[in-house]
């Protein structure tokens, strides 16, 4: 089964089989939902949790796979240096090694990637601004420590680069310089996010995801009546 480690390692995986098998189907779950809201069609996005912090290991899932059908058998298990640890066939994602840097850097529990319309769309609008201010809605309430619509939410949007070691280390020092961003944009790519928990992350991708769809519909209205 897809949580099995290798020989060295299934002492520490079978302690924990239960709490693997939750993990996975959840993130399958989500993935699915997200397929059939259209954030992450086909091959695109990719989704991770923390299974244990020391050393860091994260269920993720595989490079390739279709997301409308995902199933936990497919959830990979990788190691702080995105390793595969799981005696699963399948290949971890090359954008693993963000999953990987933001929930060692900043404590994350989970790190959920879309590629929505919009959010692909407004962070190539956006881009020369180096990232979009959203302020002035409802939904912000539902980002975590936010108490009030008149929060000014910041999403940075970072220039997409296959050489994800470069590309991991431009995360962490935009996230360093804005530490309060909920997630970050990468330009013609789309969205990432994450929380202190599965639950958190999914809400963080509801909330931010409402939100860029809210401002690209209400820029297209404001300009069809030009």
């Amino acid at each position: 089964m897809f949580w099995r480690m290798r020989e060295a390692e299934r002492g520490y995986v079978n302690a924990r089989q239960e709490t693997l098998e939750q993990i996975a189907t959840r993130l399958a779950e989500i993935a699915r939902g997200f397929y059939s809201r259209g954030w992450a069609l086909g091959t695109s996005g990719n989704f991770s949790a923390v299974v244990d912090r020391d050393p860091l290991t994260l269920a993720m899932s595989p490079s390739g796979a279709d997301k409308g059908s995902l199933s936990a058998e497919q959830i990979l298990l990788i190691d702080q240096n995105a390793n595969v640890i799981s005696d699963n066939p399948a290949r971890p994602s090359a954008e693993s090694q963000l999953h990987v840097r933001i929930a060692l850097e900043f404590g994350v529990g989970a790190v959920l990637h879309t590629h929505s319309v919009w959010s692909t769309a407004l962070s190539d609008f956006y881009a020369p601004a180096g990232g979009l201010a959203i302020e002035g809605y409802e939904m912000l309430k539902g980002l975590a420590g936010v108490q009030t619509h008149e929060h000014k939410e910041w999403l940075p949007i970072i220039e997409n680069s296959q050489d994800m070691f470069a590309l991991a280390d431009t995360v962490s020092k935009t996230l360093r310089r804005f530490p309060g961003a909920h997630g970050f944009l990468l330009r013609r790519h789309g969205l990432y996010t994450w929380g202190e928990d599965l639950d958190e992350a999914r809400r963080h991708v509801e909330i931010l995801e409402f939100l860029l769809e809210a401002i690209g519909r209400g820029r297209t209205l404001n300009h069809s009546g030009d």
